[in-house]
């Protein structure tokens, strides 16, 4: 049996009018993967956080035992001495460094307020290798794709001697190959020792390589499952996060399609900067009303440029092709127009390009249709707050009022703000590019059962999604996307993530 290296008692952590914690308890043994798993809103980030200093002691009740000894920590220096690392969901590093300067910053090989430039590039050579990286130290950050920028931020917590290695959705952003590689490196980290806390909304890799799982529902703890000692399928992780059987990972509906809504002929865009780069190649597309039309493809393929150059031609230059909408050919030049003819696009950069964080449920849920909520250009801001009211029990946002500001609220309620924004301007046809990246799975059912409930209603949905069961459970047809152009297509009972694989490959 291995011995304990982390235990927290009856955490309680309370902000003004809510309870985040409440008598919650975590115990982790050396040298083993534990995962934590909830629904978002549920208490796994203010959890660590209390662990990692973020929130100091005497902000929270309960104890913290690290190796035995009792640990109050004044914030994430005093964690991090201990060996304590946290890799939070948003990668914090700065594009424009080099890979060793993010490595040691704030950590710096330096003597005398010298920085050892030699000793920090070798130290750095022998982390990269010891994630698997053979970038040279010297590359900036930025000319790095999303999985080896998460493999720097590892490499950084090695270099500060890590015991116990948090990772905060590790892989949400990752595609599949990048993740199985992740997940490969907490398991060798595992045979060196090394301790990892997991949280992840992926069931299908917490059950790959989890010894624990502790799941917390409302800020309760309500279940530690030992991995070893029986076999723990996906349902019953679920039942404990939800409080219930999901019987149906994907809700039923039986499709009603209609005559053709958005039709896309002939469409081909270049790379902004690189004039002689075709990142789009002669893309035709047809959306039904009621039909869910999914678009699989590995990343880099080119789904999410397609989307936002048909989107106001907000990525790409010397676009061409033609968009018919209803039989009649409209103008997306604009944002303006592209949302005016009755398309939106739900990003999948929630935080960056799809909410104003620091305002409130209320302003960004009638961003997108001012003049819906105006008269004469003066907001009426009764019936401004109606149709939040409005939306927000419509999409059951958590929340307990629309003046809240959507930086508070969990992935799964931010996601649901962006779709009622876009759901108020009205559009006959809605993108959605990743719309369930970072929830977890009671929030991803409601989000299906939102896209069922928008075809049924006769619009027409075009959904980009990196998870092959999501498209396959949710699409009436699948376009194969691979180096910008379309491979294939499958219907929707016909597909299988197998056929989608070979279609990339043959392309």
């Amino acid at each position: 049996m291995h011995d304990t290296i982390l235990e927290m008692r009856g955490i309680t952590k309370t902000f003004p009018g809510v309870k985040a914690l409440d008598n919650v308890s975590l115990k982790v043994r050396r040298g083993e993967i534990h995962a934590l798993c909830g629904e978002n809103g549920a208490g796994k980030s203010t959890l660590m956080k209390v662990l990692s200093g973020v929130y100091p002691h005497g902000s929270y009740d309960g104890e913290i035992r690290f190796e035995d000894r009792p640990m109050a920590f004044g914030g994430i220096v005093d964690s991090e001495r201990e060996g304590i690392i946290i890799i939070h969901q948003e990668l914090a590093l700065v594009p424009l460094l080099s890979i060793a300067e993010n490595i040691f910053l704030g950590n710096e090989m330096a003597e005398k307020g010298v920085v050892d430039w030699p000793a920090t590039f070798s130290r750095t050579g022998e982390l990269l290798k010891r994630v698997g990286l053979s970038e040279h130290p010297s590359t900036l950050i930025e000319k790095l794709g999303v999985g080896k920028q998460q493999l720097v931020e590892i490499a950084k917590a090695l270099s500060k001697e890590v015991k116990l290695l948090i990772l905060d959705e590790p892989t949400a952003a990752l595609q599949e190959n990048d993740s199985a590689k992740l997940l490969d490196l907490l398991l060798e980290f595992k045979a060196q020792g090394i301790s990892s806390i997991l949280i992840s909304h992926k069931l299908n890799e917490v059950s790959r390589v989890a010894d624990s799982i502790t799941v917390i529902r409302d800020g309760t703890s309500v279940s530690t499952l030992d991995c070893h000692q029986q076999a723990i399928s996906e349902a019953d992780i679920i039942r404990d996060m939800v409080g219930r059987d999901m019987a149906h990972r994907y809700p039923k509906r039986t499709p009603a399609i209609g005559e053709t809504l958005l039709e896309v002929s002939d469409w081909n865009v270049w790379h902004p900067e690189s004039a002689e780069r075709q990142v789009i190649r002669d893309i035709s597309l047809k959306v039904a009303a009621g039909e869910v039309v999914g678009i699989a493809g590995l990343m880099g393929s080119g789904r999410t440029e397609l989307a936002m150059s048909l989107f106001g031609r907000s990525y790409g230059r010397n676009i061409s092709g033609t968009v018919r909408l209803r039989g009649r050919e409209v103008d997306l030049s604009t944002v303006k127009k592209t949302v005016d003819s009755g398309i939106a696009y739900v990003t999948e950069d929630r935080k960056e390009l799809g909410l104003i964080l620091d305002e409130t449920i209320l302003r960004n849920t009638t961003l997108a249709n001012l003049g819906g909520v105006s008269e004469h250009g003066v907001i009426d801001d009764s019936r401004e707050r109606c149709v939040a009211e409005d939306y927000r029990k419509a999409l059951n946002i958590r929340t307990p009022s629309v003046f809240q500001k959507v930086i508070n609220l969990s992935g799964g309620n931010q996601q649901k703000v962006v779709l009622s924004k876009w759901l108020y301007a009205q559009p006959d046809v809605l993108i959605l590019d990743e719309p369930t990246r970072g929830i977890d799975v009671g929030a991803k059912f409601e989000i299906y059962s939102i896209i069922n409930q928008l075809a049924d209603e006769g619009k027409g949905v075009i959904m980009i999604s990196s998870e092959m069961p999501e498209l396959l459970g949710m699409c009436d047809r699948i376009y194969v996307m691979n180096e910008g152009a379309f491979a294939g297509e499958l219907a929707g009972h016909e597909a299988s993530q197998e056929k989608i694989m070979a279609m990339i490959v043959n392309a």
